[in-house]
């Protein structure tokens, strides 16, 4: 037995495992030191930046969109700041509980819900989206008191576009909606995201889109010191944003709003252009639409609405289409004047020259009628032009051959984008042998040829002739304005936040090639077109000089069958194209009615209130009756709708396409 005192085998071993255990707690110890040194000396800066990462937070200030007004100052578009309930979904466990909870705080209907949940797979890049829109000072205190139960619901201030006219000059001026996907990827190509930042809309159509870049203005940046929760605590600093541009556009609206309602409720196209100076004083596209109703995201049943959904395509009014620009027609008589022109420039025809109308013009075993029975006897340049002669055009067309009528009359810019700032403007086609090859390149040699009747019917404005109302608006300002064409456009000026104003020069364009007396006697005659031809009726009474052509564009290929004006969508479509005052023009136009019969009867009288509103100012604001004129004598009518010339296919005398 041992004692006490005796040493023991195990001892040696036990100090053994000390000394390495107290190496191993000091290894440990100087690690540590080293890591804290790295982290609190070394690395100091950047977790200190860190941490200001997690107290301080960047946040966009979306700037205020630039306001739209008219030439005389008149508000078109304009911002007001509205209170949102928005939700964050990424801080949402169940969305429908907490959207029913909400709608028992503040009123949330089906159409919010569904705008809701549009927005959220539309806008994906966003961190919240409104559940409910301008909320009453009384909703928002509902909310407020019971915000503590919703954990990523919050109200905020935002700025709301809306337009104080409603419908009136809604193709123009455009409206703004909600930021896409497709939004979003185009910004990001323009490297525009950091400008971008906090914004919830866009322009989308018209002025709104043309000028977002200046509307928008630059996004600012505020700097603010949160709590771990995320709830700003202090604004820090702050960057402001730059506000919007405002712009103002050349038209009138006073002018804009009798044109809209001297249609009525009738379709079509109104342009009305200040022929030295290209601005545009109305631009007219009816039926119209509301642009306020996209400014929030357009609920379901009104795009419904808008798109017609469930009415026969025979009876489409297309709301959204801007017929001013977007829509091609075939001109019909408003085509012979630009005729008449490139027939004296080319030496096919004088000034004195006379021909013989009996009735028509046989051509290729086809007969292709004149629109007065019998025929207009002898008929020089400017009696064809004040009675709308067909026979001497259909003669003119076939002496001048399609290319060289091409040649000319592109030179007016039909058939070519004029270069207005509006979205979406259409070619339009002026026919030519190299136009019909590739246009029917896809059809066959025998598709592309082209055939001598189909030049007789583009003669008169027919056949495979398609221009929107602004090409024709800009052709005959380009008669008013001896042969120089100025590129027509909207925007007069732009303002900045400083207050300063940066006016747009007029650009010429072109000039018309030709001798100065044949476009002076071409006006003389489209001055007696409204004294002694077919626009007499129209302006009457008019206390300054005019110069028009009315035109009747057939649409519908009669195939020997009576004319049936019962049908509405197979009638004509109605043309006028003017000028005023005669001796120095302010102001240069055309007018296409849709289905609207002869020129004389539908259009013309629509040109005479526009002119009479913005040159006497005397506006008339009501619908012109939809018989005016028509008790016009038969020389007043132009195009008589019996011809059946609209539609000559490649082979004279068959039917096909209409361009």
């Amino acid at each position: 037995m041992k004692t006490l005192k005796e040493p023991d085998g195990n001892t040696g071993r036990f100090y053994i495992r000390l000394l390495v255990a107290a190496l191993f707690v000091l290894f440990g110890c100087i690690l540590l030191a080293l890591r804290l040194y790295s982290l609190q000396v070394n690395s100091y800066n950047h977790y200190l930046d860190l941490a200001e990462g997690n107290r301080i937070a960047m946040l966009p200030i979306v700037p205020q969109r630039g306001n739209i007004f008219d030439r005389n100052g008149v508000m078109l578009a304009r911002n007001f700041v509205a209170y949102n309930l928005e939700i964050t979904p990424s801080q949402i466990v169940d969305m429908e509980k907490t959207i029913s909870a909400l709608s028992r705080i503040v009123d949330i209907d089906p159409k919010d819900r569904q705008r809701f949940y549009n927005f959220l797979r539309d806008n994906k890049r966003l961190e919240s989206a409104p559940i409910r829109t301008r909320l009453s000072d009384e909703e928002v205190a509902r909310f407020m008191g019971q915000r503590y139960r919703f954990p990523g619901v919050d109200v905020h201030a935002r700025l709301f576009r809306d337009y104080p006219n409603g419908t009136l000059g809604s193709h123009l001026i455009g409206y703004i909606s909600r930021i896409s996907d497709r939004d979003a990827e185009t910004i990001e190509e323009r490297g525009e995201e950091a400008n971008y930042r906090g914004s919830m809309h866009i322009g989308k159509s018209g002025v709104e889109a043309t000028y977002e870049a200046d509307l928008h203005g630059i996004t600012g940046h505020e700097h603010v010191e949160n709590t771990a929760g995320g709830k700003v605590v202090r604004s820090l600093k702050s960057e402001p944003a730059t506000p919007g541009s405002d712009i103002e556009l050349s038209i009138a609206i006073e002018l804009q709003k009798v044109a809209e309602a001297a249609f009525g409720e009738r379709r079509g196209g109104l342009v009305a252009i200040d022929p030295s100076t290209g601005e545009v004083l109305a631009l007219v596209s009816m039926p119209t639409f509301d642009p306020n109703l996209f400014v929030d995201g357009i609920s379901s049943q009104d795009w419904n609405v808008l798109n017609e959904v469930g009415i026969p395509k025979e009876k489409l009014n297309k709301p959204l289409l801007n017929r001013a620009v977007s829509s091609a027609y075939p001109p019909g008589s408003t085509f012979k004047p630009f005729m008449a022109l490139a027939g004296l420039n080319a030496g096919k025809r004088t000034l004195t020259q006379k021909m013989v109308d009996s009735g028509g013009f046989a051509y290729g075993g086809h007969y292709f009628k004149d629109d007065k029975k019998g025929g207009h006897g002898l008929v020089d340049l400017h009696k064809s032009i004040v009675v709308s002669c067909n026979t001497y055009y259909y003669v003119l067309a076939n002496d001048l051959g399609i290319d060289a009528i091409a040649s000319y009359i592109g030179q007016f810019g039909l058939g070519s984008r004029t270069g207005i700032d509006i979205p979406d403007e259409k070619e339009g086609s002026l026919p030519s042998t190299a136009w019909k090859r590739k246009r029917f390149a896809k059809y066959g040699r025998e598709h592309q040829k082209w055939y001598g009747g189909e030049t007789i019917s583009v003669g008169i404005g027919q056949g495979y002739n398609a221009y929107t109302p602004i090409q024709m608006a800009s052709a005959m300002a380009t008669i008013a304005n001896d042969g120089k064409r100025m590129r027509p456009r909207v925007l007069r000026a732009v303002i900045d936040s400083h207050g300063q104003r940066q006016e747009v020069p007029p650009e010429l364009v072109s000039e018309v090639s030709g001798k100065p007396e044949f476009m002076a006697a071409v006006r003389r005659a489209l001055e007696d077109v409204t004294r002694f031809g077919t626009a007499t009726r129209a302006f009457a009474g008019a206390p300054y000089r005019a110069g028009g052509k009315t035109g009747t564009a057939q649409v519908y290929s009669l195939k020997g069958q009576k004319y049936d004006k019962s049908d509405e969508r197979k009638r004509d479509h109605s043309w006028f194209i003017a000028y005023a005052p005669a001796e120095q023009p302010k102001i240069a136009l055309a007018v296409m009615v849709e289905n609207g019969g002869f020129g004389a009867v539908s259009a013309a009288p629509i040109a005479r209130q526009v002119i009479d509103a913005y040159l006497l100012e005397k506006p008339v604001v009501k619908p012109v009756p939809e018989d005016a004129g028509a008790e016009a004598d038969e020389e007043g009518s132009d195009d008589h709708p019996d011809n059946d010339h609209g539609n000559n296919e490649a082979r004279v005398g068959q039917r096909g396409h209409t361009g």
